[in-house]
């Protein structure tokens, strides 16, 4: 199976592994504080004065700010699209198995909120209830809802007509046992390849409101922050804006490529049920 997969899903996971140990481990890895201010070395280009990826505007270590601001953008991109899940599945499973009233009022609700444009929703939240690393997850999360309920109503529409579901109905088993024994296992697979897809959606996001500074307050490091202080000098010291960018891009299209790969798979494996 591994040698199926390819590169294409070995580099990236091998990337993702590379990023989440390096945020994990930030704490006792050899590099400055990410708030300590180098006054003699202001932008440095990467490799001056002991610093592996430069400074920034306000001397302070790049490498060390990716590490510690990886770790933003890893829990933002791994919760938000749980929370997600969560909210989306339990709608999504509701409207497709008993459809009627229940699907019409749910899927109104999803279009209405589809509709609403998500910048303006995520600026109202974040400006309400305040910048902060809980606030920020919570927004992304109902965010991603939606977008989860129309993959699980799909999924459960199809599995709902399957004969283990008939089966089970004829034994006399109830909703909410059929629910949780057939239909829940079986759109569960479906839902989690696409949470991969969504956390690119997220941690992207997240590098936006930061970019905006509605993302987590200062002096806390995040990519999209990071992005945001160089772009006054992106003329002349480039590597301040660049390198979080790069690092952002290639996290992002890992996560795309391993969702990808999953979800053709789990697609393979449905079509021979």
């Amino acid at each position: 199976m591994g040698r199926k997969r390819g590169a294409a899903f070995w580099l990236p996971l091998a990337w993702i592994t590379f990023v989440v140990l390096c945020a994990i481990s930030a704490s006792w890895l050899p590099v400055p504080s990410p708030d300590q201010i180098d006054w003699d070395n202001l932008a440095v280009k990467p490799g001056v004065a002991g610093h592996l990826l430069g400074t920034d505007t306000l001397g302070r270590d790049i490498a060390s700010r990716l590490l510690f601001g990886a770790r933003v953008s890893l829990i933002v991109g791994f919760l938000a699209p749980c929370i997600g899940l969560v909210l989306g599945c339990f709608a999504g499973v509701i409207a497709g198995f008993y459809r009627g009233l229940a699907e019409k009022l749910i899927v109104g609700a999803i279009d209405t909120f589809l509709a609403f444009p998500r910048l303006v929703f995520l600026l109202v939240f974040i400006f309400v209830l305040g910048a902060s690393l809980s606030n920020l997850t919570i927004a992304l999360g109902i965010l991603t809802a939606p977008s989860f309920a129309r993959v699980a109503r799909a999924n459960t529409i199809r599995f709902a007509g399957r004969e283990f579901v008939l089966a089970a109905k004829a034994i006399g088993a109830g909703d909410v046992a059929i629910i949780l024994r057939e239909i829940l296992p079986n759109v569960l697979a479906p839902m989690l390849v696409y949470m991969l897809l969504v956390m690119g959606f997220v941690i992207v996001a997240e590098g936006g409101l930061g970019f905006l500074g509605l993302s987590v307050p200062s002096p806390t490091p995040s990519w999209g922050g990071m992005i945001a202080e160089g772009r006054e000098a992106l003329d002349e010291t480039p590597h301040v804006s660049m390198i979080p960018t790069a690092v952002m891009f290639l996290t992002v299209l890992s996560v795309n490529l391993i969702g990808d790969r999953l979800r053709g798979q789990v697609d393979g494996r449905e079509s021979q049920l």
